[in-house]
């Protein structure tokens, strides 16, 4: 890279890049109603930049810049889903419940899933940053952020996982005279994914309603 570049990389105001990115965020995932192959796209680029921001040293070390790095490398999950997408494709698989097709949404409601969790932690942090910034002083830390974003991914990937097992039901894999207990497995996995799919929309909803009010509080806090 040209120095002159990197010497203006450098002293760009790089928070205000991060809070331009976070408020895309929202909007992508809390605010429109249904994906959108544009938007995720644009979304993935501007992920790519804030990883590629995040490696400077000018930025500091927070908790919530480790939430905003786990954001950026959840929509890496969506080149994946573009990836299985062009192989259903190339492959000629038409039906909706094809292997390919499945795991293709899985990626995206992965990416849709840990990044709409991932950015309510960050309007949690900015709440407790506004309103109880001592007390709360000792959990806001990388650690608790690592450990938070560690969580997220393996609630939301085991949930994925469930959902693909449980399409292999509708591939005909029962009739390929499969073990007693790998039918069980299948047999937990539909009604977990029956379970799971019935809850996913309130919770949805909650996480917007929560943000909504989070940001109300926080806006309406400040003085004048």
């Amino acid at each position: 890279m040209d120095p002159r570049w990197m010497n203006l990389f450098q002293l760009r105001d790089h928070m205000r890049d991060l809070r331009r990115y976070l408020v895309f965020k929202y909007i992508q995932y809390l605010v429109l109603p249904f994906p959108n192959i544009f938007i995720s796209l644009l979304g993935l680029c501007a992920s790519l930049y804030v990883t590629l921001l995040l490696m400077s040293p000018n930025i500091s070390r927070k908790s919530t810049v480790v939430f905003i790095h786990n954001v950026a490398q959840a929509d890496i999950l969506m080149g994946f889903s573009v990836l299985a997408m062009l192989l259903n494709v190339f492959q000629g698989e038409r039906s909706s419940s094809s292997f390919q097709v499945i795991l293709w949404q899985n990626f995206q409601t992965a990416n849709a899933h840990v990044s709409s969790l991932l950015l309510s932690c960050v309007s949690l942090e900015a709440f407790l940053i506004t309103f109880l910034p001592a007390e709360t002083r000792h959990i806001r830390t990388v650690r608790y952020a690592r450990a938070a974003s560690k969580f997220i991914w393996i609630v939301v990937l085991t949930e994925c996982i469930v959902y693909q097992l449980e399409c292999l039901q509708d591939l005909g894999f029962i009739s390929l005279g499969a073990p007693k207990h790998t039918l069980v497995l299948l047999n937990f996995c539909s009604g977990a994914a029956a379970l799971l799919k019935a809850f996913i929309y309130p919770i949805g909803l909650l996480l917007r309603i929560i943000n909504v009010y989070l940001f109300y509080k926080i806006f309406f806090s400040r003085s004048p």
